[in-house]
């Protein structure tokens, strides 16, 4: 993906000029090309969903080009492999920023804890591929769908509606150090605080694989369900340790990163039947004409990694950012402070891939309302939608920013 996607650039003055239709631009826009930067991993922890996401934004840019392109221009994307390292994220970015009119995709929540001054001050507009609270503060941050603490939040009240847990119940939850593991803590501490629920909290570090003594301490505790903010790999091992360690019917819940389908292809396969997960995006399994139609470029594209909801996560990041660029050929304005200005005015239909988006609220997620998936190794991606896009009572009750 790197070396195909990395080629021709332009509009790296930083003087704001007029360009073709009146149209004012300074960095990463010419009369012909509008460049996009893209921060991916795509050979570290989370590379499964990274090139998925990164093919998304492609096949999305290729659809925008054959249609004749976003204000009479091209869109063309320049694309980094970061290996989900914050030092190497930001010499990439700064390799790359002179050339590009915002980010497409800033893939992990250290990626964008390290990068969040930079783009604040450089008022490049960058949609993040983490959905950790914190960054609903950035002016500089489109963040498409809703946080993972709503994508908790929402799955947790499914399972509770289907009678698998209960008030007053003790629930564990495992979670990874940092902004993505602490936001997963936030939305389960508030579902449990609603429903007078207590909370086992387990952390771990990023780099841990074995969750055997973590499952086993919140089975000293007489947990009724597990929550989970961690990688796919760690999701797999708690699934596993659960199973062997008789906790097998147990309801895990978690969160958008803590699936892939290349899970499907271990021993944790049969110990996922009790795994719930909250998400903004439609799973590719979902029967709508724009799954259908993004399943079909991706075949056609010829890509060989494994076709997972990770490709809408890219291709609907490339429908708010286009919404965005619209606006701002509309205003005239295509310099970066201008691509800021017309991100605040813009609401925005995804054909379903998620519900409708509203991004002219600053400081509150685009949206409340998340997916409820269920493991099927028998479709597309390896999950089927339990419950539609819906945002749960204890979603829209919750504050934010968290008080």
């Amino acid at each position: 993906m790197s070396l195909a996607a990395c080629s021709t650039k332009g509009g790296s003055s930083g003087e704001a000029k007029a360009g073709a239709g009146g149209v004012k631009t300074d960095y990463g826009v010419t009369n012909d090309t509008i460049s996009l930067g893209v921060l991916v991993d795509e050979s570290g922890v989370f590379k499964v969903t990274g090139l998925a996401q990164a093919e998304g934004n492609q096949l999305w840019a290729n659809d925008i080009n054959k249609s004749g392109g976003i204000c009479g221009r091209k869109i063309k994307l320049e694309v980094r492999d970061d290996g989900y390292s914050a030092d190497k994220a930001l010499t990439l970015y700064a390799g790359m920023k002179n050339d590009v009119a915002g980010m497409l995709q800033l893939l992990g929540s250290p990626i964008v804890a390290a990068l969040k001054s930079q783009i604040e001050s450089d008022n490049m507009l960058s949609i993040p591929t983490s959905w950790a609270t914190g960054n609903l503060s950035s002016k500089a941050i489109l963040q498409v769908g809703a946080t993972y603490a709503i994508e908790m939040i929402n799955a947790m009240a499914y399972v509770q509606k289907q009678g698998l847990i209960k008030d007053n119940d003790k629930l564990g939850i495992i979670y990874i150090t940092g902004e993505y593991g602490n936001d997963g803590l936030l939305g389960a501490q508030h579902f449990a605080d609603e429903h007078k629920q207590e909370l086992v909290k387990v952390q771990i570090a990023g780099t841990d694989q074995d969750m055997s003594a973590a499952v086993t301490q919140l089975k000293s505790q007489g947990v009724k369900a597990v929550m989970v903010t961690t990688t796919p790999v760690q999701t797999g091992s708690v699934a596993t340790q659960m199973a062997a360690q008789g906790m097998a019917d147990l309801p895990i819940i978690g969160v958008n990163p803590t699936f892939a389908p290349t899970m499907l292809d271990t021993p944790a396969k049969d110990a996922l039947s009790h795994f719930y997960r909250g998400h903004f995006v439609a799973p590719m399994s979902a029967d709508t004409p724009i799954v259908k139609k993004v399943t079909q470029d991706f075949a056609d594209a010829k890509y060989t990694d494994p076709l997972q909801d990770g490709v809408n996560i890219g291709y609907v990041s490339g429908i708010a950012y286009q919404a965005v660029l619209e606006q701002a050929c509309k205003d005239k304005d295509m310099t970066r402070s201008g691509i800021m200005s017309a991100a605040r005015k813009v609401k925005v239909d995804t054909q379903g891939l998620t519900a409708p988006l509203d991004f002219s609220k600053f400081g509150q997620p685009a949206t409340r309302a998340t997916y409820v998936e269920q493991v099927d190794a028998a479709l597309p991606g390896g999950v089927k939608i339990v419950a539609p896009a819906e945002a749960s009572k204890e979603a829209k009750s919750m504050t934010i920013p968290p008080k």
